[in-house]
């Protein structure tokens, strides 16, 4: 089981690091994030029994996601709570006392050593062979245990899923190869408890800060996101990888490191990295030394700690192999660390040939921006720069398909390509103050036949670069029924690697031109053409405690009413005679380009085949939990995109073949 969410991508790649040491939290800093998450919060203002409860949840699952440590009735008076007990929590919080947790935290720590009695009779079974290792057992519960015996059952079945996940990537046939299985199993599990029972990795108790730092962190990092389900509190450690993410750019050598069977493996190399670049690296290479040190059996968080170790530029790395004959070959790599940009994570582009010129195809996987000037709508506007040095560029295909949002800012930008003058963006804050978000370039960068394709993994500011340009009419969405869903508006401090604490949170909602918001139903698609996360329920409707959708007034007309006097009389001199029209030509063409489509697809038996596929997946998802997938898209022809490209051809030939009148609409998206 896949579990889709909006991730980030955690890469070991002996980065410097951004922060000396980082901050250690206390519980007064509890009161000062929750006033000041309360200020920013679009809805939320003040603690409620409504969010007590939510907390407590949150805290509870926090720990025991897979519902394998606690029992019902440890928990069922912290899930159940009344408003008169969540009221005197409220009470005893507000004068800094948070023993309610500590209670509870008692209650875990019970747990944990519950768990790791009832693992070693697990593990003796899973040596004996006596363990039935069925799929049927992959998912996890949706309640609490009952008993101790539920317990035992469920620890079993967490390393049913680990042996599984295992077998496809390791020989796990010998009974010595069973037993290393098992010792991961054990370091795994015992680390991700550790926290818990406030240990170090070597088994010693952390010190009286380190303590007040966890449990601190586990009370806001709860409480965040009891207010929605976007708002979030996080480590500094959390932030800076948080932030390579949203930059496309690290300082490093760019390995990404796997902890498997054997040991700490290359499960990939950042392309154009010093590591990728050496030639000498591959993946599945068994890293077992650094800088002199053997790394065999160091827990896995000592070898990172090794990897980002301060105020070096270099790093000599061992690796084991198995050569041909399966014998073992030691060898080293010294690599230098240096920036590295992420363009895989940026753009593809590819083009087809097509009557009089060529279809180019644009893949964009986040909208980001870094502070050395690289960002999307630079590198969409250079790809389309490079098509129209192939040929004629006739259409293009814009791919949001597993975009999951970025940078607001550039969603904007990246409208602006397809937009004249005109709002992108209507904001809106708890205050109920409207804000526009505007394109002020005066003229667009490409104006032809434009498909934007999507699935129900494209969220947040992929939703608003589709709605926006199907707004006024400029494109044509293509893909699954609807988009996720995520209409919210966050603010930030992970960014700011100078912030004192790193937390996002929810302070308004987004609404493009026509007054809509995103928010719960998505963007919905021209021509629906379903994607591989077709069968699954995906979407925001499925997260814990989202925002309501609502809507405001269309804007398509701009009235300034945000802007200044003094701005107000330049922006009517200067953008409102080279403001958007909505382009009705695309729009009435809709029925022709479904039922052309529809016929293909029709006589498509691949795609059909699909379909069927999709019922069959269907009748299974209802069993798994909302936001995830049993398994992988199959890998071979884009069926999507090869009828994207098919739509495309038929707007070029309807744009082609329009009357006089027709043509001068579509002419006035360019002005």
């Amino acid at each position: 089981m896949k579990r889709i969410a909006i991730l980030f991508l955690f890469i070991f790649s002996l980065a410097l690091p951004l922060f000396a040491a980082p901050r250690m939290l206390h519980k007064a800093d509890i009161r000062t994030v929750m006033e000041r998450l309360f200020a920013f919060h679009i809805e939320n203002k003040e603690m409620t029994p409504l969010l007590v409860r939510r907390t407590f949840k949150l805290y509870i699952e926090q720990f025991d996601s897979e519902k394998a440590y606690l029992l019902n009735s440890e928990v069922i008076s912290y899930l159940n709570m009344d408003d008169a007990s969540a009221k005197k929590v409220i009470q005893r919080m507000s004068n800094g006392d948070y023993s309610d947790f500590v209670k509870l935290n008692e209650v875990m720590q019970q747990a944990v050593l519950r768990a790791q009695k009832v693992r070693k009779a697990v593990g003796d079974q899973f040596l004996k062979n006596e363990i039935d290792f069925s799929p049927s057992q992959i998912s996890p519960p949706s309640r609490y245990a009952s008993s101790v015996d539920e317990v035992a059952e469920r620890q079993k079945n967490r390393l049913v899923r680990f042996y599984l996940y295992h077998q496809g990537r390791s020989e796990i046939s010998s009974v010595e190869r069973r037993a290393r299985l098992l010792s991961l199993f054990e370091r795994k599990a015992r680390r991700s408890e550790a926290s818990v029972l406030y240990l170090k990795t070597d088994g010693k108790k952390v010190d009286s800060e380190r303590m007040e730092h966890l449990f601190s962190l586990r009370i806001l990092k709860s409480f965040a996101k009891s207010l929605d389900t976007h708002t979030s509190f996080f480590s500094p450690e959390e932030a800076h990888e948080m932030r390579l993410s949203l930059e496309k750019q690290f300082e490093g050598v760019g390995v990404v490191l796997f902890e498997g069977v054997d040991g700490v493996m290359i499960s990939d190399l950042v392309k154009g990295s010093p590591a990728e670049q050496s030639g000498k690296i591959l993946v599945n290479d068994l890293l077992v030394e650094i800088d002199g040190k053997e790394v065999d059996n160091l827990p896995f968080d000592e070898v990172l700690d090794l990897l980002k170790k301060e105020g070096k530029r270099g790093v000599i790395l061992g690796f084991a192999r198995l050569d041909a004959s399966g014998k073992q070959q030691r060898f080293r790599v010294s690599l230098e660390r240096r920036p590295i940009v992420m363009n895989e994570e940026r753009i593809k582009t590819s083009w087809e040939k097509t009557e009089g010129g060529i279809i180019g195809k644009i893949s964009l996987y986040s909208f980001y921006e870094s502070s050395n000037g690289e960002s999307c709508e630079k590198d969409i506007k250079n790809a389309i720069r490079e098509f129209q040095s192939i040929g004629q560029l006739k259409g293009l295909i814009l791919d949001l398909r597993e975009n999951a949002g970025g940078f607001l800012s550039q969603a904007v930008k990246v409208s602006g390509i397809f937009l004249a003058n005109g709002v992108v963006v209507i904001s809106k804050y708890g205050t109920g103050e409207l804000h526009y978000l505007r394109n002020i370039v005066g003229r667009s960068f490409f104006n032809g036949p434009l498909v934007v394709l999507t699935s129900k993994m494209s969220a947040s500011a992929a939703e608003i670069v589709a709605q926006a340009l199907q707004d006024y009419g400029v494109g044509v969405v293509v893909g699954d029924s609807r988009t996720f869903g995520k209409g919210s508006i966050q603010y930030q401090t992970v960014t700011d690697e100078r912030a004192d604490l790193f937390f996002k949170v929810t302070v308004g909602k987004y609404y493009t031109a026509s007054g809509r918001t995103t928010q719960i139903e998505g963007v919905k698609a021209d021509i629906v053409v379903p994607s591989s996360y077709a069968p699954y329920n995906i979407g925001e409707r499925y997260l814990e405690y989202p925002l309501p959708a609502d809507s405001v007034n269309p804007a398509y007309v701009d009235s300034l009413s945000d802007l200044e006097p003094s701005a107000k009389r330049l922006f009517q001199r200067k953008y409102l005679p080279y403001a958007q029209r909505v382009v009705s030509f695309w729009k009435r063409m809709l029925p022709t380009l479904r039922q052309k489509s529809a016929e293909r697809l029709a006589k498509n038996q691949d795609f059909q085949m699909m379909l069927q596929k999709h019922e069959q997946i269907r009748a299974k998802a209802s069993f798994l939990p909302p936001n995830s997938v049993d398994e992988l898209p199959p890998i071979g022809a884009d069926l999507q995109m090869i009828e994207a490209v098919h739509i495309v051809n038929d707007m070029i030939l309807m744009e082609e073949k329009m009357n006089p009148a027709a043509a001068k609409e579509v002419l006035l998206q360019a002005q």
